[in-house]
């Protein structure tokens, strides 16, 4: 369940600076933190730790403002990074760069390193809601591989006429708020789980929005991701082939080996290894018990266990019953392209029409 972080009143606003951070202190990093003195006084935020991360909601009734300084960061190098989702009222930030207006739906990341001034702005209504992700900036690295140390902005667009926001900065919100509600039930390894699915979703929204503008895929992009998408549905067919894959896409075979070649693979290569892998991960999630080696292996696309003991015993240096019975050795992976692993499969599949 959420907890109460601070919650903040006409009695106890003015000793807000040494509220803001919680109890022991632990939450977001120094600055100066002030309430605006109005008739109704009442600052309410709610955190749910995630691990290292804190999912937190605020409203408030009444405009907030926080500041920090290059003073503040030589007496405080904390680097955390916030991602703040508007739900009501205004976040008017500004930084060495600018200042710029967050309105409900935009999305803006801040960093604790660079300095910045905002302030959480009610609506006409006198409420201001958010809710925001506190993230080590070097776990939002690895989600986000952007420079965002002066700050980043995404605008909705329908206040200003512009685009709409990328749909997957809604999803990740429905499910940071999904996170922040649930109840104990759901388990600390599930919630890290989502809040990392939350992220990856993000860190999407933010490369496809290089300065609010969707890339754009060109005509070969566009084919080669139908002619993926193809494989991997049908890739349970014994009789797939290129043939069969052209057809389904509309292509020529010709045109399917050049967009083939735009990814570095072969389509042989490219099958294998997805089958493969498929069938590794299978075996390691099965019980023997209810399911058997051949079904695997015919589930995957292989005409025959024989076949498929071979081509995974060269791969995997284990034959399947070995792997899933024995030590296993997670160490090989298949992530290198498709043509580097591809003449051990073509080896194996010489003399057959199956790939052709």
């Amino acid at each position: 369940m959420a907890e109460t972080l601070f919650n903040i009143d006409r009695r106890n606003f003015r000793d807000c600076q040494s509220r803001f951070r919680g109890e022991r202190d632990l939450e977001y990093y120094r600055g100066d933190f002030w309430i605006e003195d109005a008739s109704i006084i009442d600052v309410r935020s709610e955190r749910k730790a995630v691990g290292p991360i804190s999912i937190i909601r605020q409203r408030s009734a009444t405009n907030l403002s926080f500041r920090r300084t290059r003073q503040h960061i030589r007496e405080d190098a904390t680097d955390i990074s916030i991602l703040w989702f508007v739900k009501r009222g205004r976040l008017a930030f500004s930084n060495q760069c600018g200042n710029r207006i967050a309105h409900p739906g935009d999305f803006v990341i801040t960093r604790s390193m660079s300095p910045f001034f905002i302030e959480c702005q009610t609506d006409a209504d006198h409420v201001h809601e958010m809710l925001h992700l506190t993230v080590p900036t070097h776990i939002l690295r690895s989600f986000i591989p952007h420079d965002f140390s002066t700050g980043l902005f995404m605008a909705v667009g329908q206040h200003g006429g512009g685009p709409e926001l990328a749909p997957e900065l809604a999803i990740a919100e429905k499910i940071l708020t999904d996170v922040f509600e649930a109840d104990d039930r759901l388990s600390e390894v599930a919630a890290r789980q989502l809040v990392e699915c939350a992220l990856s979703v993000i860190g999407h929204a933010v490369r496809a929005d290089a300065d609010s503008a969707p890339l754009r895929q060109s005509i070969a992009d566009r084919r080669l991701a139908d002619v993926l998408r193809f494989i991997e549905v049908h890739l349970s067919d014994p009789q797939l082939s290129t043939a069969m894959v052209a057809r389904g896409c509309g292509i020529s075979p010709r045109y399917l080996s050049f967009l083939l070649r735009l990814k570095g693979a072969s389509f042989s290569g490219l099958v294998w290894e997805q089958r493969l892998e498929k069938a590794r991960n299978w075996l390691l999630a099965s019980d023997p018990r209810d399911i058997s080696i051949s079904e695997i292996a015919y589930g995957v696309g292989f005409k025959s266990p024989a076949h498929f003991s071979r081509m995974f015993k060269r791969v995997f240096k284990q034959n399947p019953r070995e792997f899933r019975g024995g030590e296993l050795d997670l160490s090989q992976d298949l992530s290198e392209p498709a043509d580097a692993l591809a003449p051990d499969y073509l080896q194996l599949a010489a003399g057959s029409n199956l790939l052709q």
